[in-house]
């Protein structure tokens, strides 16, 4: 007699004790069952039982691995184990960021029968435009968010490297927000300029008469993160002198205030950041290594926005209605053309300050090229920078789908270049920043190498 293929009762019965959202699914992606929670806040009020988890989660026709994604079932069939992954699923509140731990369930002769999937709501992410939190759909977005999935849980000392600009103490609060020290403090130390003395007194706190103008007693930053997360931005900047007692801080647990022989105990998440190379500070002397070692167990590196492909109008969107929140802004296709042509070397920083300022230069509610800043409308420097197949490789390019000639925008942007200098072809290349037989290259591939200036 053939096994019974139907999971216990039991089973179903004790899914519904669950308070997060879970499901039952059998090899072939149909969902046997589902509990009260999956029901009330995944299931769009509809019947999910005997549909595909693909279907309902992301209205995919195949399972998520034959669409580009990462299939937890697929993986634990293969792997005959536990899986866990990011996926960006539908809700009724719209686009969500879950994380899924699918379970394998095996039957009486030991055989993969069924998963237990659960889903928990990364509330810190989304893959719409929204008032706060990261936001993002692009690979290199969803592969920072799964390891600020995996690491928030723990308390090991995380290090975000990443260009400046890039949103590194935004990373840093999602991370404290997804922790188990959610409710407690998320104090920022900012690293850049402190001297030794002021980054000892701000971080550890100092006595009273601990030095001249220390009228009162004061406590350090790490005891106002007591039971929460410390953010060291900047790290590389951190004196030297003081690399030691922030080493022998994450080694003990302890500290001393300054101008105290007390010894007080710390309860801390360490989040660090920095743009800087710091190895290869430890390399120049200006950098410990053994501090590296103990601030770098988890490094998450922050992407850059040009290779965050495809979140663009996602940010343009979200930071529209944080700059000009009474207003309906939006950007015309020409001007999210020559937002997607541009470099942004300042990253999502940089982009919010040009749709500030063109908030301000815009009457309507539709801002269009005209009231982009003058250094995004002629990028020289930024796109002779970059040549043509450069600019692909690197995403300064806008999608395949939008009718944008980037050489075009080259060939102008080099025009008006040549044509705006008086003197030698060697003062142009300078004042570009290339060099002349780079600029001469260029010259030649856009005919304009007639127009050049003097050799």
């Amino acid at each position: 007699m053939l096994p019974d293929p139907r999971p216990l009762p039991e089973l179903i019965s004790f899914l519904e004790t669950l308070a997060e959202p879970h499901i039952l699914c059998d090899r072939d992606y149909r969902i046997i069952a589902a509990n009260a929670a999956y029901r009330r806040s995944c299931a769009h009020g509809r019947e999910v039982v005997g549909r595909t988890c693909y279907d309902v989660s992301h209205r995919y026709s195949v399972p998520c691995d034959q669409a580009g994604e990462s299939c937890p079932l697929a993986r634990s069939l293969q792997s005959g184990q536990r899986e866990r992954v990011l996926h960006l699923h539908h809700t009724p509140r719209g686009e969500e960021y879950v994380n899924i731990e699918l379970s394998p369930v095996r039957d009486a002769q030991g055989e993969i029968a069924w998963f237990i999937e659960k889903m928990e709501p990364m509330q810190v992410a989304r893959g719409v435009s929204d008032h706060h939190g990261l936001i993002g759909r692009s690979p290199a977005f969803q592969r920072m968010l799964e390891l600020i999935a995996r690491v928030a849980p723990s308390d090991a000392s995380v290090l975000l490297q990443g260009e400046s600009g890039t949103g590194k103490e935004l990373v840093a609060s999602a991370v404290h927000e997804a922790s188990r020290r959610a409710e407690g403090p998320f104090v920022v130390v900012d690293c850049s300029g402190l001297p030794e003395t002021l980054f000892e007194s701000e971080v550890f706190g100092h006595e009273r008469g601990a030095f001249t103008g220390a009228a009162a007693r004061k406590p350090g930053l790490v005891e106002a993160a007591s039971g929460g997360t410390l953010f060291l931005d900047e790290v590389g900047d951190i004196p030297l002198g003081m690399q030691v007692k922030l080493l022998r801080l994450l080694e003990t647990g302890t500290y001393r205030r300054l101008g105290s022989t007390e010894l007080r105990r710390a309860d801390i998440r360490l989040v660090s950041a920095t743009h800087r190379a710091l190895k290869r500070m430890i390399a120049e002397g200006s950098f410990r290594q053994d501090l590296y070692f103990r601030i770098n167990t988890f490094p998450i590196t922050v992407p850059a926005l040009r290779e965050r492909e495809g979140d663009l109008s996602l940010l343009v969107d979200s930071l529209l209605e944080r700059v000009a929140p009474q207003r309906r802004l939006h950007l015309s296709a020409a001007a999210m053309r020559v937002l997607a042509a541009y470099p942004f070397p300042g990253n999502v920083r940089e982009l919010r300050n040009v749709l500030e300022r063109a908030s301000l230069m815009c009457d309507g509610e539709i801002i269009g090229s005209e009231h982009l800043a003058e250094e995004i409308l002629r990028p020289d420097l930024e796109m002779l920078s970059h040549s043509p197949t450069e600019a692909l490789s690197t995403g300064l390019a806008p999608h395949r789908d939008e009718s944008f000639d980037l050489d075009a925008v080259q060939h102008q942007a080099l025009l008006r270049a040549v044509r705006s200098h008086r003197g030698s072809r060697h003062e142009l290349a300078r004042k570009l920043g290339i060099s002349e037989r780079t600029l001469y290259r260029r010259l030649k591939a856009f005919g304009l190498a007639d127009e050049g200036g003097e050799a």
